[in-house]
């Protein structure tokens, strides 16, 4: 039992990070505000408030992966909702119709940036700086620095709740359903891993680690389930947090399962190595800052449908809540570590920060303070660890999950030795 504890913690407390931070601040604002974080009202507030910085944070992980840096996904955003809002006003569109216009006006936008860093060469950093500068430009022309309103339909994304049905269980159905289905996936993935461990005879992992890991994780998701689906009639899990969960789960597939997925880790790790394995660099530059500005401009629909309208104050600062997020969450400033879950986990402590410091009246200003304290404190504490020998928090704690690309760069490495000898017997030779 207590070798299994020590897997189940990946061999100490410190490796949680910021998964124990998180837990801490719930805790923490939970005693100083009298139990009022921990409600469904406040609990619902918290993701509706915030999916928009975590779904930024999603395609943001890949980029600082890859080892660059996006400045212009607030205003890409701030565009998107006025483009969106003035399209379905003034053409007379449905509102479905207005969402996919701004994916498509996302796309075209992150295709445009993806161009100059791919293949012209421009730095990210650069590149998204006039984006930055361009697009919110574009904004205040396109929307004359005025407000525009959006219909329900966009509403309900940024603003509305998994609907009720069938019969009063005391619960939501839909997000009793949802937290269902959530722990079977749970279940079954852990006797997949049993089964495995058997099977293959590994010595390295105990089952009993992989089973006490699916009893907490179901534990938490049914506790999830209580709090989002005991509030008051009309309240459920928020449609910005589906959203959120599955961008999740989408990207957190292409993160570990797909070749593009290992090949931005690649390149993030050992641009070099990555070349001479065979990587197309500049595709894989040109998916990241792609992939970013269409999420960028989901953020920016979703963010219009919680406030009702497009306004030209949308999307300012945005980009640095969404960096902020992904550094917390574990990713290295050189590039070539990170992860999606890591980075919305980041996102999320944030989230509660803000939120917990507002319920107890702190100021705007303090509330920055503390926020840039505690992105310092987690990079430096990163970065010690990597100095004295040690993988990052969130590299231990999902330490499973990248090692596809682990193996790829080093793959990357060995046979980058091996051209450089092969070429040096040919000069030998020559």
């Amino acid at each position: 039992m207590k070798e299994a504890f020590k897997q189940l913690l990946g061999g100490g407390i410190r490796q949680f990070g910021m998964v124990i931070a998180l837990v801490a601040l719930l805790v923490f604002f939970q005693w100083r505000t009298d139990g009022k974080v921990l409600t469904p009202t406040n609990a619902q507030n918290i993701i509706n408030g915030n999916s928009y910085i975590l779904i930024l944070a999603v395609g943001m992980v890949l980029v600082i992966i890859a080892g660059h840096i996006d400045l212009s996904v607030g205003s890409v955003a701030a565009v998107t909702g006025i483009v969106v809002a003035l399209a379905i006003r003034d053409w007379g569109i449905s509102w479905w119709v207005g969402v996919l216009l701004g994916l498509g006006v996302g796309l075209v936008i992150g295709m445009w940036q993806g161009m100059w860093v791919a293949y012209v060469g421009i730095p990210g950093f650069i590149t998204t700086l006039a984006g930055m500068l361009i697009f919110r430009g574009a904004q205040q022309v396109i929307g004359k620095s005025n407000s525009v309103p959006v219909p329900e339909g966009i509403q309900k994304m940024g603003s509305g709740y998994l609907p009720e049905w069938g019969p009063n269980t005391g619960l939501n159905n839909s997000t009793l359903l949802l937290g269902i289905l959530a722990i079977a996936f749970i279940i079954w993935s852990a006797l997949r891993q049993v089964a495995k461990i058997r099977r293959n005879n590994l010595q390295d992992v105990a089952p009993m680690a992989v089973i006490l890991r699916a009893v907490i994780l179901s534990a938490v998701v049914a506790y999830l389930t209580y709090l989002f689906g005991s509030g008051r009639s009309g309240t459920s899990f928020p449609i910005s947090g589906c959203i959120l969960l599955v961008l999740v789960i989408v990207y957190s597939f292409v993160a570990n399962r797909t070749i593009i997925g290992r090949h931005v880790y690649a390149v993030g790790g050992n641009r070099s190595a990555a070349a001479l394995s065979g990587v197309n660099i500049k595709r894989v530059n040109f998916f990241v800052m792609a992939n970013m500005a269409v999420l960028a401009a989901l953020a920016g629909i979703v963010f219009t449908g919680r406030s009702t309208s497009s306004g030209p104050s949308d999307g300012v600062g945005w980009e640095l809540d969404a960096i902020a997020a992904v550094f917390i969450g574990g990713a290295a400033v050189s590039g070539g570590v990170g992860t999606v879950v890591g980075s919305v986990i980041g996102g999320l402590v944030m989230a509660v920060l803000n939120n917990g410091l507002a319920l107890l009246g702190v100021g705007s200003g303090q509330t920055q303070i503390i926020k840039g304290l505690v992105l310092l404190a987690a990079v430096a504490f990163d970065v010690y660890n990597k100095v004295q020998g040690r993988p990052s928090i969130f590299g231990l704690i999902f330490k499973g999950k990248n090692k596809r690309a682990e193996e790829l760069v080093s793959e990357s490495n060995e046979e980058s030795a091996s051209v450089a000898v092969a070429d040096g017997e040919t000069a030998a030779r020559g």
